[in-house]
């Protein structure tokens, strides 16, 4: 038997130590968390996308009073960049997080399933997104969905 060692690396930065692009686009991200339909979590998440063409899109998160029909920001965000330019490479993606109070301390990473539809388009356009996560208290700056979801599943596991 022997160890299989996973490394992950995730920068840490503050708002300020980020580039003008990045800035706008959590700047988005944050934008995105006021169009948010939480009535039953009462967690807002906006997300924003820049895309290689240059175009940003956002997307919020979506809930239903049947909890699995809802749509987390990342999905809606990425899904509606792929069917409204599905030419262009998701280059960036930037993610926000809120209580009916205030923005969370420090970043969230995205859930599951999210991770995975991020995989996704990452196999789809043959290129890694890099993910800025928000948090008051610091952003986290993730090169690719590996560094999240380290052990994958997608089609080379079917072949």
């Amino acid at each position: 038997m022997k160890d299989l060692t996973i490394k992950s690396i995730i920068k840490v930065c503050q708002y300020d130590e980020l580039s003008d692009e990045d800035k706008k686009l959590i700047d988005q991200s944050i934008e995105a968390t006021k169009r948010s339909y939480a009535p039953y979590s009462k967690f807002s998440v906006g997300a924003a996308a820049l895309l290689n063409n240059g175009i940003t899109v956002t997307g919020n998160n979506q809930e239903n009073a049947a909890y699995p029909s809802g749509l987390c920001a990342e999905r809606t965000t990425l899904f509606y960049a792929n069917s409204q330019y599905p030419e262009s490479a998701v280059k960036t993606l930037a993610i926000a997080a809120r209580t009916e109070r205030d923005f969370i301390d420090t970043p969230i990473p995205p859930c599951g399933a999210c991770r995975q539809v991020i995989l996704e388009t990452e196999k789809r356009f043959g290129n890694s997104i890099r993910i800025l996560l928000y948090g008051k208290e610091c952003i986290y700056i993730v090169e690719g969905i590996g560094s999240l979801l380290p052990l994958s599943f997608d089609a080379s596991a079917m072949d």
